[in-house]
């Protein structure tokens, strides 16, 4: 902490003072420092890791340097940026074909330009799928992308997109992690020339050039980057001056700045505890914490080939679940801070997505009753011993009778979940049940046989968003097996029904939302009836945010806290 405010605290809001001798106010440039919990080291990386996490903090200096045709808000809703509008059946920009093929037609905004002043046209955004296609450059294709026909440009402000089959993301095209726009006139000399190092040219770190609200000024490598706002920004020069972004990836580090004063916002996935952030606004009141669900602890169960061979038996785990009273949970590891009180998860839907209200009424719940789960137990067969614990009815007594044994496997690479995973384990010992706590070691982190295989629970945080990638996880077809190398993921249990597979699929082609969200009310319905996975509570994200700095809000399902940076205020 002594070293982080050595750093020095921000000078004042607008770096205001007064002249000597004059009288007169002098008003300096507007600045912040923000920080994010990553070491980035190419703005091309979230494109090279679509296969897996993403560098924290990263996505955050995306949406301030760079613009897609549409952007998400903070309520995960689609609005336009590059684009004059949001493709939809509405306005006739989004067709549906007889023969189950669509297209989406772009109008880019007159005003769009690079900031080196180059209008961004068509051109541009077929550059990109050419080199985002290149198998050479081995570059992960977007969701969605295999099912393009065609990608075709009729003028130089509009582009038109064929499908080959219903894809419901269609209006977030060349946004986000739908292909970002790449400018043609900076990037495909090197892309013709020199693939092999087409990753590694300056373009992507201090040289980028993109169409958002802040230029690139300055990337120090494991240090920080410092964004400049643009005059010619499109929708209107930010209000904020300069940014500077330090990456500080150590989360007591990042704590002492904020304490310090010496950092004034945190930004992207910050895991930073609910508790540490409520200490820094506890210490300062010059700062504020805004938060936000941005995921749900959920206990997975494993369906092929479990030991003990009952964890697939649905009584079994509704009386698991019956044992647990999450509401403590999430009151212990959660507290008061976001909404009162963290929420039971008893879906992975968040209740702070627009689809929550709507499908809530699908929802089988689970109350905590511990009488309940021991007497469903008992149903199964199984007689508690002298010691409190369920043995098999033939094995009560006997001299080396087994215990109902469970694993649960958990990862530290959340601070909490070694936590949550012991206090979950005291709750079942009390029902009866033991519990062995596997804490998956960091060298096996990677090995994704051993991460899809093991016997019994396995208890981790995942998302709560309902964007496409996060529903298809759910279908049979996303299980890791054997016969494709675990290489496919998404379905931590194992669990495959074609009941399931169907509603998602279903999901998955339904373009009118009133009649996708009556298919997400099935998945969610099939989903808390048979419990492939048994939610436990949602976690709430800070982030830290000083208050001279206005109209900052928390991660959005889809968007960081920067989507709105230009209208970010110092006052």
């Amino acid at each position: 902490m002594a070293l982080a405010a050595g750093c020095g605290a921000p000078s004042a809001p607008g770096g205001s003072g007064t002249e000597a001798g004059g009288g007169q106010e002098a008003v300096g440039p507007k600045r912040v420092t923000a920080a994010i919990r990553g070491l980035p080291t190419s703005m091309l990386q979230p494109r090279l890791l679509r296969s897996s996490t993403t560098i924290p903090g990263l996505l955050s200096i995306e949406e301030m340097v760079h613009a897609g045709l549409v952007q998400s808000d903070n309520d995960g809703v689609l609005r336009p940026r590059l684009a004059a509008a949001v493709p939809s059946v509405e306005n006739g920009s989004w067709t549906v074909f007889p023969d189950g093929r669509m297209q989406t037609v772009w109008g880019l905004r007159p005003a769009a330009r690079w900031h080196d002043g180059v209008p961004l046209t068509s051109g541009d955004l077929l550059f990109t799928i050419a080199v985002e296609h290149d198998k050479d450059l081995g570059i992960p294709l977007p969701s969605g992308h295999e099912l393009i026909e065609s990608v075709v440009a009729p003028t130089p402000d509009t582009v038109v997109v064929t499908w080959k089959q219903p894809f419901i993301e269609a209006d977030a095209f060349f946004s986000g992690d739908m292909s970002m726009p790449m400018p043609k006139h900076l990037l495909e000399k090197a892309f013709a020339e020199d693939k092999a190092n087409f990753a590694a040219v300056p373009y992507w770190t201090h040289e980028f050039v993109g169409a958002g609200p802040f230029t690139m000024r300055e990337w120090v490598m494991d240090s920080h980057v410092v964004v400049v706002a643009h005059d010619g920004y499109f929708l209107g020069r930010p209000r904020v001056d300069e940014v500077e972004i330090r990456f500080i990836v150590d989360q007591g580090t990042l704590i002492a700045n904020l304490m310090a004063g010496a950092v004034e916002l945190s930004l992207g996935r910050t895991l930073i505890p609910v508790d540490q952030a409520l200490q820094v606004t506890d210490r300062r009141s010059d700062v504020r914490t805004v938060y936000s669900y941005r995921s749900w602890f959920a206990i997975h169960a494993q369906f092929i080939n479990p030991h003990p061979p009952v964890v697939t038996d649905l009584r079994f785990r509704r009386a698991l679940l019956h044992a647990l009273d999450r509401q403590q949970l999430a009151d212990t590891f959660i507290g008061s801070a976001f909404g009162g009180l963290s929420s039971i998860a008893h879906t992975w839907v968040g209740p702070d997505t627009p689809e929550y209200q709507e499908i809530q009424g699908s929802i089988t719940r689970y109350e905590y009753d511990p009488r309940r789960a021991v007497q469903m137990i008992e149903g199964l067969g199984y007689s508690r011993g002298p010691d409190g614990i369920f043995y098999g009815a033939d094995q009560v007594g006997a001299q080396h009778a087994a215990p109902l044994r469970v694993q649960v496997y958990t990862t530290a690479r959340s601070e909490i979940q070694p936590k949550i995973l012991s206090a979950m384990a005291d709750y079942w010992k009390q029902a009866g049940v033991e519990v062995e706590q596997v804490h998956v070691p960091a060298q096996r982190m990677q090995d994704r046989e051993y991460r899809a295989t093991w016997p019994a629970f396995e208890m981790l945080a995942g998302s709560n968003a309902v964007a496409l990638r996060d529903v298809q996880r759910f279908h049979s077809s996303f299980t890791p097996l054997p016969e494709n190398r675990f290489l496919v993921t998404g379905n931590n249990s194992r669990y495959r029904n074609p009941e399931l597979d169907a509603a998602v699929e279903r999901y998955v082609t339904t373009i009118s939302r009133r009649e996708r969200t009556q298919a997400l009310a099935d998945i969610v319905r099939h989903q808390t009836e048979h419990l492939p996975s048994m939610g436990l509570f949602y976690d709430a994200e800070a982030t830290v945010v000083t208050n001279r700095l206005e109209n900052v809000t928390g991660r959005g399902p889809t968007s960081t806290q920067a989507w709105n940076a230009a209208e970010w205020v110092v006052k």
